[in-house]
């Protein structure tokens, strides 16, 4: 009888929580003010070996399966509550999308073995770092906002630039933890300090700065940061 009683207790408790993905928007966007919206998600288990992998999208070769917005598309991103409540209430299991650029974060990613190497030599160089998102595909370092004319610059003075970086700036977007992508799981490598208050983020520039210089510091005169 105990172990029944303790049981609903547990289960009112996560009621009362509510569910994980729509906590964590919530944080995202209520308390952060980063605008976000959910993503298509995965297809759910089929009963004949299928494991679920595969995007909800339309497309049959989706190339990032279920880590990209669909309906609603990336315009609908919002810091509203009630928007977000409305959302997760009815696909509780969506992923969460950040909406990058303008007031939002932006961010640079590398492939999950160089951003692991970067990581060790910004952490070398004492380089102070915000939040970083990780798959077992890419990893994902957030900087504080920047328009496209601001990176156009950035890069144009640079000689060399790892290959393997990407920008999500404007226009762009970024799938938060907790969330399942066709690759596997997306979580916190370096997660934001527990808080109310928004997580400080660097600015881009001195994150590409210390990443060329990582790239090119190699004994041999290649890349650390190649593919």
């Amino acid at each position: 009888m105990r172990e029944i009683l303790g049981r609903r207790r547990r289960l009112l408790f996560r009621r009362k929580r509510g569910p994980v993905q729509l906590r964590a928007a919530l944080t995202y966007a209520a308390a952060w003010q980063w605008p976000v919206l959910p993503g298509v998600g995965l297809k759910a288990a089929g009963s004949r070996g299928d494991r679920g992998r595969g995007c909800a999208c339309p497309e049959p070769e989706c190339v990032v399966p279920g880590a990209h917005p669909f309906d609603p598309g990336i315009l609908a991103a919002t810091t509203d509550e009630q928007m977000v409540r409305w959302w997760w209430a009815n696909r509780p299991a969506a992923p969460i999308v950040l909406a990058t650029g303008g007031r939002a974060p932006c961010a640079v990613s590398l492939p999950a073995v160089a951003g692991a190497r970067a990581l060790s030599a910004l952490d070398r160089m004492d380089m102070r770092l915000g939040p970083v998102v990780a798959t077992p595909t890419r990893w994902s370092l957030l900087v504080a906002p920047y328009t496209l004319e601001q990176l156009g610059e950035l890069l144009f003075v640079k000689d060399c630039v790892p290959s393997s970086l990407r920008f999500h700036g404007e226009g762009g977007y970024l799938v938060l933890p907790p969330a399942e992508a066709g690759t596997g799981q997306v979580r916190w490598e370096r997660a934001p300090l527990p808080g109310s208050a928004a997580p400080w983020l660097p600015d881009v520039e001195a994150v590409v700065d210390a990443l060329v210089e990582a790239s090119t510091s190699a004994p041999d005169g290649g890349s650390r940061l190649a593919y």
